[in-house]
């Protein structure tokens, strides 16, 4: 096969798996304040992208310890490595880079890479000799083992920090008040942004570590070498292109499969995460940072009283990380084994490759997970916060005060109303206390015993008048009284 081909096919494979690294591992920057609110799904995949752009023109030393590391492909002990085998090797990171994305587990794309290509080296030239295993272990599995070690332990120290210096309570009565740790929301804009960057400083270097090697052993570059500029940003294009595609599914497992994410606990994992890569790109170590995130992620779980930690979930993604290197070496020996046999072989693994692709992606769709659905159980977490500007806090503080003056008027009005109410209850009461004591005088009228006198005829002249004696149900009797002697004898 025409070497400038195969270098070709090999360079278009590095910079698929360099977008599939991207999708995969959005989620070590972008998973935590999706899931606290505190960015929007889509502009955090975008930012993300951005600055995985920008951090990928940073360093370049772990693309040096991976073209000319952990591969033996020149020098005295050297063996010849060709791009078939490289081909092959990227061919076991890609399709171990898919399947563990389907399944929605936050494995690594480092170890995926390294694995591929340690097996394709190892069957392509039927020698140990191809690897270089003191550099396997000192820059890759011991970082493996070490560093999510100790981000998850920096998170957890850094969550107890957070919560015992944002504690409040009453001085008098030691009651716990309530608590405000909104600046972490805010602060995890910050925090993930250093993680993409992080990223960018070193996974996308892994791909150019790669183009550099099949460039090395096409004896187009020398050995030793760094890579080109044009390797650099064709590789960080690449991941930045994957990175704004977003792996959903994995941003779902990171953000609230683990432990149930709150902004200081998020704030902890992503500063540890950053230190953690941004020191590893430092010293040149090709660490997974999938690993360094979960690590931060369950620290950070740990460090929240009364949080929860989905053990079974961790279990899992353990076992995906020890799978990992050897299941991408055996299907990278694989594809070697086959390219041994020529052209043939290349289309065989080539077309095999892209069938298991297009039958991983067809599955994928039969249960779509995407911005709107990635954190269901979190209800909408991407729309729990915005961030205002100063004229949008303006606008704000303006619709406030019109709702106080509004609220003042209707309480005033409410007062008059209650008050006119209370007149109007007091003259109904005394109008009822009236009309009570006119009924109960009338009452007692209606009751009150009658005295009958009888009528008594007198003499029209010289009677006495007496006054009757009343007396229940009885008639007075008058005494008949004589007249007077003289005026008998005046008569005769």
């Amino acid at each position: 096969m025409d070497l400038t081909f195969m270098v070709v096919l090999v360079i278009a494979l590095a910079l698929f798996f360099d977008f599939t690294n991207g999708f995969h591992d959005t989620a070590n920057a972008m998973a935590t304040p999706i899931a606290t609110g505190a960015i929007k799904p889509k502009t955090a995949v975008a930012l993300a992208a951005i600055l995985n752009l920008v951090g990928a023109f940073l360093s370049t030393e772990v693309a040096k310890t991976i073209s000319g590391g952990i591969i033996n492909e020149g020098g005295p002990n050297g063996v010849a490595i060709t791009p078939e085998m490289i081909f092959a090797g990227l061919m076991g990171a890609v399709l171990w880079n898919l399947l563990t994305w389907l399944l929605g587990l936050p494995s690594s794309s480092s170890h995926a890479l390294f694995g591929g290509l340690i097996g394709a080296a190892i069957v392509g030239t039927w020698s140990f000799g191809a690897v270089n295993f003191m550099v396997v272990v000192s820059k890759v599995l011991l970082p493996a083992v070490l560093a999510p070690t100790i981000a998850g332990l920096a998170a957890f120290l850094c969550t107890k920090l957070a919560y015992s210096i944002t504690r409040r309570s009453d001085p008098d009565s030691g009651d716990k008040l309530t608590q405000k740790r909104g600046g972490f929301r805010r602060g995890q804009v910050f925090s993930s942004s250093l993680v993409a960057l992080a990223h960018g400083t070193n996974d996308a270097q892994k791909t150019m570590g790669v183009i550099t090697l099949v460039l090395v052993a096409s004896g187009l570059q020398t050995a030793g070498t760094g890579p080109h500029i044009w390797v650099i940003t064709a590789c960080a294009l690449a991941i930045a292109g994957g990175t704004y595609v977003g792996g959903w599914r994995i941003i779902r497992t990171l953000g609230s499969g683990l432990t149930d994410v709150k902004p200081a606990q998020g704030f902890a994992a992503e500063t540890s995460t950053a230190a953690a890569i941004l020191a590893s790109s430092h010293l040149g170590f090709a660490l997974s940072t999938t690993h360094v995130a979960s690590g931060s992620v369950i620290g950070s779980g740990l460090g929240r009283k009364g949080s929860t930690v989905r053990w079974g979930a961790i279990g899992k993604i353990g076992i995906a990380w020890l799978l990992t290197l050897p299941a991408a070496a055996i299907v990278g020996g694989l594809a070697a084994l086959l390219m041994r046999t020529g052209i043939v072989g290349v289309v065989i693994v080539a077309a095999l490759g892209l069938g298991a692709i297009l039958f991983m992606f067809f599955l994928s769709q039969r249960e779509t997970v995407d911005h709107s659905n990635a954190l269901s159980d979190v209800d909408a977490v991407g729309e729990a916060m915005h961030i205002p500007n100063k004229k949008e806090r303006e606008k704000l503080a303006a619709k406030a005060r019109a709702a106080q003056k509004v609220a003042e008027k209707a309480a005033k009005r409410a007062a008059e109303t209650d008050a006119a109410r209370a007149i109007a209850q007091s003259a109904l009461d005394h109008a009822d206390t009236a009309v009570l004591k006119a009924m109960t005088k009338a009452a007692e009228d209606a009751q009150a015993p009658k005295i009958k006198v009888p009528k008594v005829s007198l003499p029209k002249a010289g009677l006495p008048k007496v006054k009757p004696q009343p007396a229940a149900d009885a008639t007075v009797d008058v005494p008949v009284v004589a007249a007077p002697a003289a005026d008998t004898e005046q008569e005769k």
